[in-house]
């Protein structure tokens, strides 16, 4: 088959080392959404209580799709378009699959935006120049109706475009080798001055002592959404990291690592946010201004708070870029396997697209807010259509697949016959209505 043929073709047979797929998938799972999004939404939905709802979404439908989505790509060795039809033999799933090759396409050129953000914000941290004027809102609303934000998004593409140009063990695993453990040691330092200020126990128990009275339907649904998504779940992600991984490596053990990567992470994270907010007034449910905003006012009260909100945006600035790395890497082995474009040739013009479209989608969040449609701005636009409907497709597809066609699962996956009769009845029977559930809430077609 003329796909399987061309699958990886120009990346020359790459594969990732057993420890540098485990960093790169805990690298692409671990982004901004953990440190940004996850605790305000945490704050919003009843601290502790809404965490441990986390968790048992992480288990019982995060897991058996990134499992599936590991198994897809291993088993098709391309991308997440080709390996569906190599799997399959019809082009009809190929076609399915493209929309995790769209959807990563589209959530870069926006994620790289907000990524840009915390590359400015560390340097004005370290300066000193982000704490001369007080007025914290006043200063992000300034730096968001210019044209600096353009800059740093660009700055952003580069960067990763020249990861990613190196290949799979040369750039994406170097890359993630280096930064993630970087990254935990930066959680570490930070998690540690958090629970040393004054008032912070206070927070701690807010995101530890769980009020189960809290929970509604509502935040069953957004913890279920937030599950699938802090795997880089239905995006093409894991298919395509999948795809250069080696066959003895378990994709079981790896699954589990990941998980337990991203939950630390996520646990590490709440340990910075609640305690820092709760011992300078902040309600953490206040938004996603909590980080932009909030946060500097905290660090600005604190001592050497310069020095650690520097640390803060690096901590965000490394997240974004190892995510920022693997969407951009699901387009690139795509254009690869479909049109035998060489990988520097694909990172470039991959890259340029992405910027073309992130424009509007950054002037319409100060500097030309007239750019929207139907009364919504072009980077909410961008926002909805990629997380609300694009994702939660590109799950539905892969549990349906994984669950129902592809023939070879059971020995690609390597699991025990007890366990792989628990995971394929995940995939058959839960997965498929929780996303389905998951798409209807985030698409506001049913509200609570």
């Amino acid at each position: 088959m003329q796909v399987n043929k061309l699958s990886h073709s120009s990346g020359k047979e790459e594969r990732f080392s057993s420890s540098g797929f485990i960093f790169a998938a805990i690298g692409s799972a671990v982004g901004l959404g953990n440190m940004w999004k996850f605790p305000y939404i945490t704050g919003q939905y009843g601290g502790a209580a809404f965490f441990l709802l986390f968790v048992v979404c992480l288990v019982i439908v995060g897991l058996p799709v990134l499992l599936a989505e590991l198994a897809i790509g291993r088993g098709g060795r391309g991308s997440a378009s080709s390996s569906f039809v190599k799997l399959s033999g019809s082009k009809v799933w190929g076609g399915l699959g493209m929309i995790s090759v769209i959807a990563p396409f589209i959530i870069m050129s926006f994620y790289a935006i907000v990524a840009g953000w915390t590359l400015h914000y560390a340097m004005l941290s370290f300066s000193g120049k982000l704490f001369s004027n007080t007025d914290f809102s006043a200063q992000f609303n300034g730096f968001m109706s210019g044209y600096t934000p353009i800059v740093w998004q660009g700055v952003v593409l580069i960067l990763v475009g020249f990861v990613v140009m190196k290949g799979i063990s040369g750039g994406i695993e170097k890359f993630n080798k280096i930064l993630i453990p970087g990254m935990f040691i930066l959680l570490v330092i930070l998690m540690v001055r958090a629970l040393t200020l004054p008032g912070a126990s206070a927070g701690v128990s807010f995101f530890l002592n769980p009020d189960f009275s809290k929970l509604t339907p509502e935040s069953t649904l957004v913890a279920l959404g937030h599950a699938f998504f802090s795997l880089s779940l239905g995006m093409g992600t894991m298919i395509t990291y999948g795809s250069y991984v080696e066959k003895r490596q378990s994709l079981g053990a790896g699954t589990l690592a990941i998980g337990g990567g991203d939950l630390l992470y996520a646990l590490i994270a709440g340990l910075i946010i609640f305690p820092t907010t709760f011992s300078f007034g902040i309600d953490p449910g206040e938004g996603p201004g909590l980080v932009f905003v909030a946060l500097p006012a905290a660090f600005s009260a604190m001592p050497f708070g310069a020095f650690f909100g520097g640390l803060f945006f690096i901590l965000l600035a490394i997240a974004a870029l190892t995510s920022t790395v693997s969407l951009l890497e699901v387009p690139v082995t795509y254009t690869m396997d479909r049109f035998g474009w060489s990988r520097t040739g694909s990172v470039w013009i991959i890259v340029i697209g992405c910027f073309i479209l992130g424009v509007p989608a950054a002037l319409s969040l100060g500097a030309a807010p007239g750019l929207a449609f139907g009364g919504t701005i072009m980077f909410d636009l961008m926002d909805f259509f990629a997380s609300n409907v694009l994702l939660p497709l590109g799950g539905l597809i892969v549990t349906i697949f994984a669950g129902y066609f592809y023939k070879g699962v059971a020995e690609e996956a390597g699991l025990t016959a007890g366990w792989f009769r628990v995971w394929l009845f995940m995939l058959r029977f839960v997965a498929p209505i929780l996303v389905v559930f998951v798409f209807l809430h985030s698409s506001g077609i049913i509200k609570f």
